[in-house]
């Protein structure tokens, strides 16, 4: 029997069509990968000073007591809710029960004790340390209820619980988390590729609301050419701290992104070592700020984008008081000054970190102090050498870094910190700010603070931190600013 080919054409569009029919949707994208232009050097926030350690693993793989919103805003986390006591030395932290962590051992109590009393134990690694130092103790009252007594009253206590060092983990993983980081978050651990990516995949168990993600993977591109061609190729999803802001423009002409201008917390300041001569005499740290143009620098390192600051405080609190005419740009007052000290033939060392604000401001500033006679020899290190030999060893005169961290003025009273200041009366400020529970009377004293270590010329305060990201037009949740450093994925999903 021959077929009529007519009808035969007829059952193939037929089936074709009943095949499309039955053919799943396409599935809406799960994955996101993010850029970011430094590599962590470990994946623990309770033992490390790295901004990019809590770039990938805040609110999305560990979590505190506390955390902070996008806006800055300090939210309840791992407790649900907590008492004061009327003297503002007791805070009773109720804790969400049903919590894991993500190897399935249970969330309780002793693990807020254990992380309490390990960040501010004698031997503790914590870059914060300072955070915990008013705790005289922490009680477990029960499984869900911590209570954590205070020496003194300290205004900033949750503020600090929201910090990412102080993230609650477990004592039987604890010691890991640098390589394997196990916590309560929306996010757990999945590999680790040194030099390539981190990625993260969803915590199924989570006790809060799912996320909207499977996977995150965070792509560790430094050179900002690399990360240019990276977003226009579409290997990334999204870069929140873009860094070469020269291309911003050509992203705003192109409808598959969307450019996100925020604000950051980070204060981007020319270090000075304070107790290593010439850098002890008030003369010599003046003069250097009246030799650098900060407007030249914003526009030359940063393509403009950037606040500039006269103090270590971020222009969008609302105690921040605008200090820059104290340090305004005047070669010829710097060289007066210069000459005052009695120093000449001055030749500082000046070591620059990776960032592009770092590398390519410090060959404006250093051309800048050139012009008052101040030579400098510039040396770019890595992330970890930086750490190294500048953070901890202090064996620098100048660097050039933004802090981050929220609401840091505090390292100022820090005499080990890295810039050796430690200036007594900048201390008592800061003791009467931890005790200071009203409003105006804190305000009062940020502002004490701010014109103190402006009136010491301790840095030169270059500019604040613009949040320049690039993302998929179609990515959406990403935190437009920076209140703290992170890139949190707990709100992020694809548009259908």
């Amino acid at each position: 029997m021959t077929k009529n080919p007519i009808m035969a054409a007829a059952v193939s569009i037929l089936a074709l069509g009943l095949g499309l029919g039955v053919a799943p949707a396409m599935a809406a994208k799960m994955d996101a990968t993010i850029g970011m232009q430094l590599e962590p050097p470990n994946l623990d926030p309770t033992g490390g000073a790295a901004a990019a350690i809590d770039e990938v693993v805040y609110a999305n793989v560990f979590e505190g007591l506390t955390r902070f919103g996008s806006d800055g805003s300090i939210l309840p986390a791992l407790a649900e809710s907590w008492e004061i006591s009327d003297d503002g030395l007791t805070y009773a932290f109720k804790l969400r029960e049903g919590v894991k962590y993500h190897d399935g051992s249970d969330f309780n109590a002793e693990d807020v004790k254990f992380s309490l009393d390990r960040a501010r134990a004698d031997d503790s690694t914590n870059a914060q340390k300072a955070l915990f130092a008013d705790i005289a103790s922490v009680d477990v009252v029960d499984p869900v209820t911590v209570k954590v007594t205070l020496s003194k009253p300290n205004g900033s206590f949750l503020f600090n619980m929201a910090w990412g060092d102080a993230v609650i983990v477990a004592p039987e993983t604890a010691a890991d988390n640098a390589a394997k980081p196990v916590g309560t978050g929306p996010f757990s651990f999945g590999e680790w590729v040194k030099g390539d990516r981190v990625d993260l995949v969803r915590n199924p168990d989570y006790w809060g609301e799912a996320v909207g993600l499977d996977k995150v993977t965070f792509k560790f591109i430094s050179d900002p050419t690399a990360a240019f061609a990276a977003m226009m190729a579409g290997d990334l999803d999204a870069f929140p701290v873009f860094p070469a802001p020269e291309n911003l423009v050509q992203f705003e002409a192109d409808p598959r992104f969307s450019v996100i201008i925020g604000s950051t917390e980070g204060e981007t300041i020319l270090a000075m070592n304070n107790k290593k001569a010439p850098l002890d005499n008030i003369k010599v740290r003046q003069a250097i700020t009246h030799a650098i143009d900060r407007q030249a620098i914003i526009d030359g390192a940063m393509f403009g984008y950037g606040t500039p600051i006269g103090t270590h405080f971020a222009p969008h609190n609302p105690a921040y008081v605008d200090l820059t005419g104290q340090s305004a740009y005047d070669p010829e007052q710097a060289k007066a000054l210069l000459a005052e000290a009695g120093v000449s033939d001055l030749t500082l060392t000046l070591k620059l970190p990776p960032p592009s604000y770092a590398r390519r401001g410090g060959e404006i500033i250093a051309a800048q102090l050139r012009e008052v006679g101040i030579a400098t020899e510039i040396t770019n290190v890595e992330w970890a050498q930086w750490l190294d030999d500048v953070f901890k060893a202090k064996n620098f005169d100048l660097t050039i870094v933004s802090h981050t961290e929220p609401m840091d003025i505090g390292i100022y009273s820090r005499e080990d910190y890295y810039f050796q200041y430690g200036d007594a009366d900048f201390k008592a400020i800061m003791a009467d700010l931890a005790s200071a529970t009203d409003p105006a009377k804190r305000t009062e004293l940020m502002q004490a603070a701010q014109k103190k270590i402006a009136d010491d010329y301790v840095n030169g305060y270059l500019f604040q931190l613009a949040r320049t990201g690039v993302a998929d037009a179609k990515l959406k949740g990403l935190w437009p600013n920076s209140p703290t450093q992170a890139n949190d994925m707990t709100g992020v999903s694809w548009e259908e």
